[in-house]
């Protein structure tokens, strides 16, 4: 572990020794942090030492054992997320969480939910099945993503009717890494009575976040992505409001109507415990790192290689760069080259990963550095970018 790492803002840390602490990633540079990215090696070690801990006494060990820790490691996440202990559930991902809330939330036939076309497809996915099924209308907002959050603001707020119940949010976009300002969205929501469910699968641990802060009803999020925990482990926060009136998605084995107990996933039936074993080391050096520095971190990585691209003739950031709450994700694409065939190009040819987006109209390349690499790293990535554009030229 990192000891000697300052957890506060502005304090000097040591980034070379953060990077010592993942594992190696090859053959690829991995540039799609935003989908998965790596435990650090402790983490690792901690599920390896806790799968082998199960198999030794598994009935004992996975649940009297493993499974006695849960909500200690409940308590530490409650402190990263400005919550309640009892307010958490733990699953296996945002997308498990989303669909607690999707398929959850009692609705009539008639009554509506606001979306937007940026959200995660399952999610949109998921009350496009509860508008087929059982009658309930899902409206679209919709805004360009470089727009600035008073004309957000103000096209969800127009978007809002008598009988919207359900205000769906993405607190940074997945495609492109915009922040959205959904403080202030929650606000305007809970003035007309409408429900808030948060997607918070890529700010979460990637910059500083606060349920409390946001206002609202659920928050999903991923510990696999930016908190480093092992794949396999997600989280969802639910006020206690609307703990009782909210239906779990799998039947629970206990009857706990008022606890979010019913939404952990160990109502799935035997599960692999050894995973959630990971989570409370990531939690650990997450901290001795600080959330403030890692945002800034990955802020300053963003910063410096779009800046060393922007030589490349027809090349566009779909990105705000110039925001307190940029982070690791952004979004670009380059006139009049074929962008699915500029990612194969960069992965077959210099070995560098990036991920191909695309929806709507909106098509480019997103890149997500994470905290254990390095400008050297970012170098590489530059240069392969410049020569696969001369070659597509």
């Amino acid at each position: 572990m990192l000891a000697d790492i300052q957890c506060e803002m502005n304090a000097d840390v040591d980034w070379a020794r953060v990077r010592e602490s993942y594992p190696a990633q090859h053959p690829l540079l991995n540039l799609n942090n935003a989908a998965v990215s790596p435990p650090p090696l402790v983490v690792e070690q901690a599920v390896i030492d806790a799968y082998r801990f199960v198999s030794k006494n598994p009935d004992v060990n996975m649940w009297t054992g493993l499974d006695a820790k849960l909500p200690d490691i409940k308590r530490q996440l409650a402190t990263l997320a400005d919550c309640d202990a009892e307010e958490i559930a733990l699953n296996r991902n945002a997308s498990e969480g989303l669909s607690v809330a999707i398929f959850g939330i009692a609705l009539s036939a008639g009554e509506r939910v606001l979306v937007s076309p940026w959200d995660y497809p399952s999610a949109l996915g998921g009350w496009r099945q509860r508008q087929t099924r059982e009658g309930v209308v899902v409206d679209t907002v919709t805004f360009d993503l470089l727009a600035s959050d008073e004309e957000i603001a103000a096209a969800y707020s127009s978007a809002m009717r008598p009988a919207t119940r359900v205000l769906h949010l993405t607190h940074m976009i997945h495609w492109t890494g915009r922040v959205l300002p959904v403080a202030r969205l929650c606000a305007l929501a809970r003035e007309r009575g409408i429900i808030t469910i948060v997607d918070a699968a890529q700010s979460f641990a990637q910059m500083p976040i606060s349920f409390r802060g946001l206002g609202c009803d659920f928050f999903v999020t991923s510990l696999h992505k930016w908190l480093g925990a092992p794949v396999g482990n997600g989280m969802l926060i639910i006020n206690r409001r609307c703990l009782r009136e909210t239906w779990p998605l799998l039947a629970p084995f206990d009857a706990t109507p008022d606890t979010a107990d019913k939404f952990d996933h160990w109502n799935l039936g035997t599960y692999n415990s050894a995973l959630q074993a990971g989570i409370e080391p990531a939690i650990r050096l997450h901290r001795e790192i600080g959330v403030a520095n890692i945002h800034a971190r990955l802020s300053a990585l963003t910063r410096y290689w779009t800046t060393r691209v922007a030589d490349i003739g027809g090349l566009r950031i779909h990105t705000p760069l110039d925001t307190d709450t940029l982070g690791a994700v952004s979004l670009f694409s380059i006139a009049g080259i074929d962008t699915a065939r500029l990612e194969r190009t960069l992965r077959q040819s210099f070995s560098v990963h990036v991920k191909y987006r695309r929806v709507g109209q909106l098509e480019g390349l997103r890149v997500s550095p994470h905290i254990y690499m390095n400008e050297a790293d970012l170098d590489v990535f530059v240069a392969a970018l410049h020569a696969a554009v001369k070659e597509a030229n």
